[in-house]
């Protein structure tokens, strides 16, 4: 398997001085996701936890309802890239092959390959009621995330996604040079340990769009706290499916969109 990111050598440009040294950068790949030996997608995204990815994806597509209905999974290196092979039930194949579509996704697209407009802005499921939060375990989640994103860290390029509960503080962190594909794995690694995300924090390094929604969505995840500001599908959609979706969230605060009595007030409120 590849590693997650790689040296290369680049010129640095400052002012009227330049230098010449080696930068981390992420590595970017080719992955398949085939079921019983068929292409269903193919993503390009970062070669670490595939594993988690592949079982995330396949939740948040609805090809499989648990991580128990995939019977089997391969992740292999092959010469153009690399397949996660995994092994469906008759009656989850079935289902698949009925609606079988083929997408390429880019890193920065999550709805490429919809057949239809309806598909794109498919309804949310209900989230579960979940707890309250006060804004200081809001900004304690979020500032628990930097240290922790090593990916990030080595080379100031990709995302990640993150699960913070108020008992355990974080409970885990995944990265990818595409948001969506940190968003799948997280999924996937909370699935593989059974882990609920109806009791805590779901943590993005970056902009909440729809498809973010729909996935927090199917994960089960009544928060959403991002460091950047939602759209205005995501606010929508979010709404509808009893999401509290937070964002903006810096060292200064945050912004609540959605849902707001999950979060406690503070004494001080205004209405401007």
């Amino acid at each position: 398997m590849p590693d997650p990111s790689l040296s290369v050598r680049r010129i640095v440009y400052r002012g009227d001085d330049a230098s010449e040294s080696d930068r981390t950068i992420p590595r970017e790949t080719p992955v398949a996701l085939t079921y019983n030996r068929s292409t269903h997608a193919v993503m390009l995204a970062t070669p670490d936890n595939l594993e988690d990815f592949a079982i995330g994806f396949s939740l948040s597509e609805g090809i499989i309802t648990n991580a128990a209905d995939i019977l089997s999974l391969e992740v292999i290196t092959v010469p153009e890239g690399i397949e996660c092979r995994m092994d469906l039930p008759p009656d989850r194949l079935d289902a698949l092959t009925r609606r079988q579509r083929r997408l390429t996704g880019p890193s920065g697209c999550g709805l490429c390959g919809m057949d239809s407009l309806a598909a794109a802005i498919r309804p949310a499921p209900t989230v579960p009621a979940g707890g309250t939060f006060t804004p200081d375990m809001v900004q304690a989640a979020m500032q628990s995330m930097p240290a922790v994103q090593t990916l990030n860290i080595a080379t100031r390029a990709v995302h990640a996604a993150a699960f913070w509960t108020p008992a355990r503080s974080l409970v885990a962190l995944r990265e990818d040079v595409g948001r969506h594909n940190a968003l799948d794995k997280l999924s996937g690694a909370l699935a593989r340990t059974g882990e609920s995300a109806a009791d805590g924090l779901l943590l993005l390094s970056s902009r909440v769009s729809v498809e973010m929604v729909q996935k927090a969505a199917t994960l089960g995840a009544p928060v959403i706290v991002a460091i950047s500001a939602p759209t205005s599908l995501a606010v929508e959609v979010a709404a509808a499916a009893g999401i509290t979706l937070i964002g903006i969230a810096r060292s200064d605060g945050f912004e609540v969109f959605t849902g707001f009595d999950r979060i406690s007030q503070p004494r001080a409120y205004h209405v401007a």
